[in-house]
């Protein structure tokens, strides 16, 4: 059975799905992928301990102030886009990485990785905000890749006071 409740943000709705025990999606509404693998007939129930607990630690977000305990977190996916979901969540807050830096990371543990297969399983990620692939940035210090939207990204980076002097937002049809 799937579970689902929507919560307010400075972004705009959220819908967060559960298995009953962890969270197994957050999507910002109009994202790209959203709800992508959410069951049909997924059933109302905010009152779940996992969304309780995502509520509380988003709030704690938006608000700056000390985050408590991440919620159970379940996404759904493959090994290799598991691993790269683990790696997200080892990315300091207000700090950023690369897709190519998380490929590194990747093949120093034995693991067959591109920045195309990593980007792609970033992009993929049905845990927004909670498993921060906002934190993660192109190469040339460029702002792309969010399924949330650039200025949504930039926006959850601000929030965390990242240092966003070398980073940009690429123009659409810019050759980089």
């Amino acid at each position: 059975m799937t579970y689902l409740t929507k919560l307010a943000s400075p972004l705009g709705p959220l819908t967060l799905a559960s298995d009953g025990e962890s969270v197994t999606g957050l999507w910002l509404e109009g994202q790209k992928y959203y709800a992508a693998g959410l069951e049909a007939g997924a059933v109302e129930r905010p009152d779940l301990p996992a969304f309780c607990q995502a509520a509380a630690w988003l709030e704690a977000y938006f608000e700056k102030r000390d985050l408590p305990p991440l919620p159970p977190l379940a996404p759904k996916g493959s090994e290799f886009r598991r691993r790269v979901w683990k790696l997200l969540l080892e990315i300091p807050f207000g700090e950023t990485t690369t897709y190519g830096a998380l490929t590194e990371q990747l093949k120093a543990a034995g693991v067959p990785a591109s920045p195309q297969a990593v980007g792609g399983a970033v992009g993929h990620n049905p845990i927004s905000i909670l498993i921060p692939c906002h934190r993660v940035v192109g190469a040339d210090g460029s702002l792309t890749g969010y399924a949330g939207g650039v200025e949504k990204k930039r926006l959850l980076l601000e929030l965390e006071g990242a240092d966003l002097s070398g980073l940009y937002t690429p123009k659409r049809g810019t050759a980089l």
